[in-house]
């Protein structure tokens, strides 16, 4: 008796299992000629026998059910999402990403990521960023997906979906310090990357490709700690955003992307000591780098170090004398004793003395007015497209101070204009 059950099992099992790949085979064949909606409703009578399923029988399921989903998703996230989790789901039922699956995940993924460039270019990063997660989360071996959906939430500002990421990154030991293989397409002239150096030779031999290179990227562990850190500190983290940072240092410290990391740290919470000495550091290892010298007259100008801050401007303005912001805080900087200045004079008497005072208030003011105007000159010079009507408001106000009236009439006349 128990032999005829245990038959009748088998055969039982032999005609699920003959029914599900009929329907998966008629799912494959609509696939191919382009009928998706037949595809599903094939692959829909086949789900609901999955349950008593071998592996290899739930892994074509699943991997049809992907394609299908993919095929038809024409930038439709939610199919591209269930395309996602049932290639995942197939994997999961061979045990391993095998040679049969590559192609169809490539093309999935190759959607993904190129609607989440598209969500990018407009602006929309949150979305990018789902979207290069759910590239990443099909084999989670494509550990670029993960780390370009941290920089997208980072722009979207989602700052816990991003460290999040990042610390997926950092468990997992990324660096992102890759070599590529490249060479240039004889024809079309396009650069194009190989898998192995091998494979790039011997495409070269063939004479249809030239110009072999071998590109290496950095590592962007020391990016990712720094992100890390302002997203920390943007959520009033700080003693996670100092623990993560000491450490990061001890481990790269000749990092000047860390140093400069520590020293933004020190600035937002308004340690402008140690920003001026860190900055300081980084300065030595790029002693030609105009952006360095005008932060660090920033944070001397917050310390109210003007003279120093003046030194620093000068310095910022030897390298990039076009320098707009340098240019701006310069003349600021300059004005700045102003106020004092005219408020003295508001205060004065009309005795002999305080008008012999106040003559001497308005030449230093006169004088202060004159080094101040090349600076703010030249500031709108850089960049007229930038409108900035304060600026020359201001500028035409010490116009008027110093008695420029054609100056000062050319300058209103723009202004109106605008």
């Amino acid at each position: 008796m128990k032999k005829v059950l245990l038959a009748a099992g088998v055969l039982l099992i032999t005609a699920v299992s003959f029914g599900q790949k009929k329907e998966i085979k008629k799912a494959e064949k609509a696939i191919k000629s382009g009928d998706y909606a037949e595809a599903m409703t094939q692959l829909s009578a086949a789900e609901t026998l999955l349950a008593g399923a071998d592996d290899n029988m739930k892994a074509d399921f699943y991997a049809t059910k992907a394609l299908a989903l993919t095929k038809s998703s024409n930038n439709n996230f939610d199919k591209m999402k269930l395309a996602a989790e049932a290639y995942a789901q197939a994997i999961d039922a061979k045990g391993t990403v095998t040679s049969d699956l590559i192609d169809g995940i490539t093309e999935l993924r190759t959607s993904l990521i190129n609607s989440a460039v598209e969500d990018q270019n407009g602006s929309n990063h949150n979305i990018a960023a789902e979207k290069l997660y759910t590239s990443y989360s099909i084999t989670k071996r494509d550990t670029s997906d993960l780390y370009f959906a941290a920089s997208s939430a980072v722009n979207g500002q989602d700052f816990p979906k991003a460290l999040k990421y990042y610390k997926m990154l950092l468990d997992m030991g990324y660096k992102g310090n890759t070599t590529s293989y490249v060479a240039t397409n004889k024809e079309t002239g396009e650069v194009q990357s190989f898998n192995t150096k091998n494979e790039r030779d011997l495409m070269v031999k063939t004479s249809q490709f030239i110009k072999p290179e071998t590109k290496k990227e950095e590592s962007k562990q020391a990016e990712i700690l720094r992100n890390m850190t302002l997203i920390y500190i943007d959520l009033d983290q700080t003693d996670e955003a100092e623990a993560l940072l000491a450490k990061a240092r001890a481990e790269n410290p000749d990092d000047t992307s860390l140093m400069r990391a520590e020293a933004n740290m020190a600035y937002k919470l308004n340690d402008l000591v140690k920003y001026n000495k860190i900055m300081e550091q980084v300065v030595a290892t790029d002693p030609t780098n105009p952006e360095l010298y005008f932060n660090l007259g920033v944070g001397a100008s917050g310390m109210d170090q003007q003279d120093k801050a003046l030194g620093y401007y000068e310095k910022a303005l030897e390298l990039k004398p076009d320098y707009r912001e340098a240019l701006i805080n310069y003349a600021i900087l300059k004005l700045s004793a102003e106020k004092v200045i005219v408020d003295e004079m508001n205060g004065l008497g009309t005795s002999r003395a305080d008008n012999a005072r106040y003559d001497i208030l308005k030449g230093k003011r006169n004088a202060m007015y004159v080094e101040a105007v090349p600076y703010l000159e030249k500031a709108i010079a850089v960049d007229e497209e930038a409108n900035n009507t304060d600026l020359m408001k201001t500028l035409m106000s010490i116009y008027s101070q110093l008695g420029e009236d054609a100056k000062y009439k050319a300058l209103k006349a723009k202004v109106e204009g605008m």
